[in-house]
Formats: C-alpha cells, structure tokens, sequence
C-alpha cells in the first residue's frame, strides 16, 4: 500500500513534477480535474508550484501518496476561510495514476482528506466529480451523499461538456 503524506509548501515545491505527472496521466486517462487533454509537464509542473502560497498560508493542504520512490495519487482539501464557512471544508483534485488505481490508493486520500477535515474541526465536506465517474462510485461506496448534477457543467479532456455531481458528507 501506498504511503500518504501532508506535504509542506516546500514539499510541494520540491515534488511539484512527479505531481505533474500524475496529473498529465490523469488527464491523459480521460479523468476530468479541471484540464485539457494538451496539458503538458510543464504546465502541470507550473500549476502545482501557483498552490505553493495556499498551502504555507494553511488555506489548502495537499497530500502525495507514495509508493516506493515515485508518487502514485494525491489529494487537497481546502478550508472554509469566510466566518460563516468554517465549518465545511471542500475536498479537491483526487487523482490517482492509472497504474497504481484499484488498489485502494484513492479510499486511502479520501479518508486522509476526511480525518484531517474532522481534526481541524470541518463538520461538513463538499465535493464535485463528473457524472458517471470512477470517482463517482468511490464516493458513494465510502458513504457521501449525492445531492444533484448540473449538465454541461465542466468541458472533459477532449473538450466535451460534461455533468458534474456534487456531493456532501457530514462530519458531525
């Protein structure tokens, strides 16, 4: 099994290209995290590096989950920063290279992301997925709550507009 560890902003710094590429492959799978299918290295490489300041100020933490040397999934979860928002936080980004999928790397994150939500003191996550996913299923097997789609909500890899399915669980 996989190793899963928070990463500090020099962490992340440090590690942001074996990200990059878990990202790429990601999307190369056809997985819908908010990219296109043209994503390179570089641009995934510079995109882990912008989450830098988030997470040395606390409002994002990130997680790599690590198997043997290489970095096979990952996971963030973002606090709630407004007053009337901190007791949610929004779990993002789940992602988990081909290779390394159906082993439970994903539950793993998932829960990781969600005990870390309780300590910190969420009562409430929220999180969206493309409609028919993967990662559908894994949300609903691990006890979050479907709470309705939105059509056309997020262009896929390929650029296809998509469903996207929110869901929430309760913490509390």
């Amino acid at each position: 099994m996989a190793e899963i560890v928070r990463l500090s902003s020099e962490e992340l710094l440090g590690c942001a290209k074996e990200l990059a590429a878990v990202l790429v492959d990601t999307v190369a799978s056809g997985a819908s995290v908010g990219f296109t299918g043209s994503i390179d290295l570089a641009e995934a490489t510079a995109w882990w590096e912008g989450l830098a300041p988030d997470v040395a100020d606390g409002a994002l933490a990130v997680w790599a989950a690590r198997s043997g040397d290489r970095i096979v999934g990952t996971v963030q979860l973002r606090q709630g920063r407004m007053p009337t928002h901190r007791h949610r936080a929004e779990v993002a980004k789940l992602m988990v290279e081909r290779a390394a999928r159906g082993i439970g790397v994903g539950r793993a994150l998932l829960a990781t992301a969600e005990a870390a939500a309780a300590d910190a003191g969420s009562t409430l996550l929220v999180l969206d997925t493309e409609t028919g996913s993967a990662a559908e299923r894994l949300y609903a097997a691990t006890g979050w709550t479907r709470v309705g789609t939105i059509p056309d909500f997020a262009a896929d890899p390929a650029g296809v507009l998509r469903p996207t399915t929110y869901y929430y669980k309760s913490l509390a």
